[in-house]
């Protein structure tokens, strides 16, 4: 079996990708200047964590079979230079995955929002209905005790990232793996240090959709204006519009040909998020009926409106909603799902686009649902990324929130949210990082 080297190891899919690699029986080896949980017991007890944190070019052996380059890892990274320098193919994930599944019927969800969530709940429903499959999705899903499996299964359900695909390699990782079937769900401008202007970002999707394989099928959200459009300029594919599914009113149920569906999602977007995971799971042989009775216990991927507390008193959910379209999104469907009740939405500023001074105006009015809003700027991401200072006064005129308090320590934020003026009040944590590490449960 291959000997394979994985630089930046702990990220949340390549940490999987290694499990699933040694579990195929590849000897795998990895490095990372940063693991944190849970990727750092994960590893831990497959004795897959490197020995020591950062980069040891002494790892890179002319014996190994290739290397694979996750985006953390820079250009210059040592371990890269010295695998070049041997001639070790080196590999994006996306890349890799791509080889490994040529021969099977590719599923990719694909668009600006609700990939994890439509992913996952494929996956929970094939899982069900005893389809053999393999996966790579981007959040732990319960039921699976890993985000990636690669085996001999026909088919493939891949979460469709449209980022770059590693540090030498520029293209999005979406453009690597031609579906067979393929959701969009949307398009809202995000990534800007690497999609500067809007048409950058639509010409990623445009350029992906013709990658689809000939008389493939391309599942699209009907009610986002850029997805028809782009769906309408499609040649040699079926394509398949979407709506959202029919709440039952009043119940955590959906509405089927006269029949009502218990859910354990809520929002009007996981809504639309069942449309387009039903009719993918229609496509690969399983009935709409089936599809209900088989979704009705999924409660959402990690991070994905996951619930933290749910009583009469108050509700606390976690969400990764960070592009100004997602913040927006799940903050009034939070808002809307849980009727009058006082609603505390808290958002992290975290990815590169988020803490970009000339991007921050696009938030605006996004926690406008919200009755209180907190910005959460955490110093050490500001340092790791090499982002300036945001002053409040900035973070405040960009979002134009009423009533927004701004906090950069986590401590400052664990003591406001505390606070008895919040027992009233539903909170929702939203954030494509952790808050520093901060543990939910002590809310």
């Amino acid at each position: 079996m291959p000997k394979v080297h994985i630089i930046a190891i702990g990220g949340a899919v390549m940490h999987n990708l290694a499990i699933d690699l040694a579990g195929l029986g590849c000897e795998v080896t990895g490095s990372d200047d940063e693991i944190y949980e849970p990727a750092l017991s994960r590893l831990k007890s497959l004795d897959l964590l490197p020995a020591k944190i950062g980069w040891h070019p002494e790892k890179i052996t002319k014996d190994l079979d290739y290397v694979v380059l996750g985006m953390h890892a820079k250009k210059d990274n040592p371990e890269l230079l010295k695998a070049m320098s041997f001639d070790i193919p080196v590999y994006s994930y996306p890349e890799l995955i791509y080889n490994l599944s040529k021969n099977k019927k590719r599923v990719v969800i694909a668009g600006s929002h609700g990939k994890t969530t439509i992913t996952s709940m494929i996956l929970h429903v094939l899982k069900k209905n005893n389809v053999d499959f393999d996966y790579v999705v981007g959040a732990h899903i319960e039921g699976f005790d890993k985000m990636v499996k690669i085996s001999d299964a026909p088919v493939i359900v891949l979460e469709g990232d449209e980022y770059l695909s590693s540090p030498l390699d520029p293209r999005p990782k979406i453009h690597h793996y031609h579906p067979f079937i393929s959701v969009l769900t949307g398009i809202a401008w995000d990534h800007i240090n690497v999609f500067p202007t809007y048409s950058d970002y639509i010409k990623a999707f445009s350029d992906y959709i013709n990658l689809i394989e000939k008389n493939g099928f391309l599942i699209y959200n009907q009610n986002d204006a850029e997805v028809i459009r782009l769906a309408n300029q499609t040649k040699d594919v079926h394509g398949i519009p979407y709506d959202g599914l029919t709440r039952d009113f009043g119940k955590n149920s959906v509405l089927f040909e006269g029949r009502s569906y218990p859910i354990s999602v809520i929002g009007n977007h996981n809504l639309s998020n069942l449309a387009a995971a039903m009719e993918v799971c229609s496509q690969l042989g399983i009935l709409p009926q089936d599809f209900l009775s088989s979704v009705s216990d999924f409660k959402g991927a990690a991070k994905r409106l996951q619930q933290i507390k749910n009583t009469k008193q108050k509700a606390i959910y976690l969400d990764f909603a960070h592009a100004p379209s997602k913040v927006l999104a799940t903050t009034q469907a939070f808002k809307s799902w849980f009727g009058n009740k006082k609603l505390c939405a808290v958002f992290e500023l975290h990815t590169f686009s988020s803490l970009d001074e000339s991007f921050l105006p696009q938030y605006k009015h996004t926690l406008e649902a919200a009755d209180k809003a907190i910005v959460y700027v955490s110093k050490h991401t500001l340092l790791m990324k090499n982002k300036p200072f945001l002053n409040q006064e900035i973070i405040k005129k960009s979002f134009q929130h009423p009533n927004l308090t701004v906090i950069y320590e986590k401590e400052g934020l664990i003591t406001e949210l505390k606070d008895p003026q919040y027992e009233q009040y539903n909170i929702l944590l939203m954030t494509s990082g952790t808050f520093d590490q901060m543990d939910y449960q002590t809310l």
